[in-house]
């Protein structure tokens, strides 16, 4: 089976040893995102909707960049540090699921990295090559 490592500029850049996504011949891991901007390399101020959303753009591009996308994600886990932000992430995170959504873990942590709101790892499906 191969196994490949995914970078794409179109998301943040893995920021130890760590790669944004490894694919194999049938799946894309992604790693967890956080709320970065790609363009600036910096955090997204703002609400659990905000950064929520700048977090599953940075997951579709690596999903993208792999070879899959967000309607072959068969999984997620969501990391929040405020589960009382439930509902207004899920609110986005249904923007970006609509059809047929994944499967999903949610848990709180206490602590997420450069101490933002959420983070959020895929799994997704590689269309046949």
């Amino acid at each position: 089976m191969e196994r490949r490592v995914i970078a794409t500029k179109q998301a943040p850049g893995a920021i130890g040893p760590y790669s944004q996504a490894v694919a194999t011949d049938s799946f894309v891991f992604t790693a967890g995102q956080i709320a970065i901007d790609p363009a600036t390399g910096e955090l997204v101020a703002g609400d659990i909707k905000s950064q929520t959303r700048r977090v599953l753009e940075n997951v579709k591009a690596i999903l993208e960049a792999g070879g899959s996308n967000l309607h072959s994600v068969v999984k997620t886990t969501v990391f929040l540090k405020d589960m009382n932000e439930f509902a207004a992430m899920n609110e986005v995170y249904g923007e970006f699921f609509k059809d047929s959504p994944p499967a999903r873990s949610t848990v709180e942590v206490a602590r997420l990295p450069k101490d933002v709101r959420v983070e959020i790892e895929a799994v997704g499906l590689i269309a046949s090559r």
